[in-house]
């Protein structure tokens, strides 16, 4: 016989460790069944984006890191992209590879952690999780030989990157390709047909291409629809246009196809890799640019691919050492707006897993 039960609103965070964060959920419950959510947002929030406005343009790049901090080569990437386009500034090709082969580290080391929290939220407390550091690590080895620091690089600069490779970054990052594919095909065989993984994900929290495309969704959370958009692709920048690689879809749009297609495109940045190392010319590294770059009046939208979606920077200048206007269109903050849609009707033991799929950074939506 059903029981009468009361709905019962609960807040979970903003300290909870399935909220990824500080993030805080107010969530209404007929018994374990989601009836509403309202997420708050604000926790984080360091001002950023004004902070961005009182700093030089070369100071800017700290608080880049400091956005996505598990991902920082790419925000450094778009951040410098909208620079050297209010300034019309040419990047030098060996730069230009280095700052591609810093960014698919970076999906690489983004998507493993996307991975094995994933896993955490599921139940699977240790094992997948210390496999997915493990690999991390040897992507921020390679970091650390290109500019001395592990999690916030401030790797890239207006022009170029901070400093070329040393020697020994080169065969290491080899030694790195090749090991890389045997270690996705380990992360495959333990989870993509566990049988908990299979029960608990799949046709769990769908999201439409349709409903996607209007909320602005992108990155795997988008393609998991079966929508292949991809900047890479469409809007090519740095020398992707020169690289051949796929753009992995899903077909449902579940937290399923949102982990698989995190694991087909760690095997897509492992081809990117493998190409710019054959491609890689010598010479410079880093463009002439003044320590007090000083662009002229304008605007420019530098946008990336970052692991997590369109990461954007528009960027105004009046002609000073600051940019006048800074402002981020961050991958997390906007994918979190499907978040009420994807968790109503279904379990409190699914919701965490849903949130846990659309992998959000806490730095860039409070920013």
């Amino acid at each position: 016989m059903p029981l009468r039960t009361e709905p019962v609103t609960v807040n979970i965070g903003p300290q909870h460790p399935s909220t990824h964060g500080v993030f805080r959920m107010r969530v209404t419950f007929d018994g374990e069944v989601v009836l509403d959510v309202e997420p708050v947002f604000g926790y984080l929030h360091r001002g950023s984006e004004k902070l961005a406005e009182e700093r030089t343009y070369t100071q800017v790049i700290t608080l880049t890191d400091r956005l996505d901090y598990v991902a920082s080569m790419t925000s450094n990437q778009a951040y410098v992209l909208a620079c050297e386009q209010l300034g019309d500034i040419q990047t030098p090709e060996r730069g230009r590879y280095l700052r591609v082969i810093a960014a698919e580290l970076q999906r690489v080391a983004s998507h493993l952690m996307a991975t094995g929290f994933l896993l955490n939220d599921l139940g699977a407390f240790a094992t997948p999780l210390m496999y997915c550091f493990r690999e991390r690590e040897k992507v921020l080895d390679l970091f650390e030989m290109l500019c001395g620091a592990r999690i916030t690089m401030t790797y890239l600069r207006v022009g170029g990157v901070f400093q070329d490779a040393p020697e020994e970054f080169w065969p290491a990052l080899k030694r790195f390709v090749a090991e890389m594919p045997h270690y996705i095909d380990e992360y495959e065989q333990l989870l993509s047909e566990n049988e908990i993984l299979l029960a608990r994900t799949r046709g769990v929290g769908v999201l439409g291409t349709g409903e996607a495309l209007n909320c602005s969704v992108t990155g795997p959370v988008l393609r998991s629809t079966g929508f292949a958009w991809d900047l890479r692709k469409v809007d090519p920048y740095e020398v992707y246009d020169r690289l051949e690689f796929e753009v992995p879809v899903g077909e449902h749009g579940d937290n399923y196809d949102r982990y698989k297609v995190r694991i087909l495109e760690m095997r897509q940045s492992v081809r990117i890799l493998e190409q710019c190392l054959a491609q890689v010319p010598s010479g410079p590294v880093r463009a002439e640019v003044p320590q007090l770059y000083r662009p002229p009046p304008g605007e420019a939208y530098g946008r990336v691919e970052s692991p997590k979606g369109e990461l954007g920077f528009y960027l105004v200048s009046d002609g000073g050492i600051a940019p006048y206007r800074c402002k981020v269109r961050s991958p997390s903050f906007i994918n979190l707006t499907v978040l009420r849609d994807l968790l109503v009707g279904w379990k409190l033991a699914d919701m965490i897993v849903t949130f846990g799929s659309i992998d959000v950074n806490m730095g860039e939506v409070d920013r």
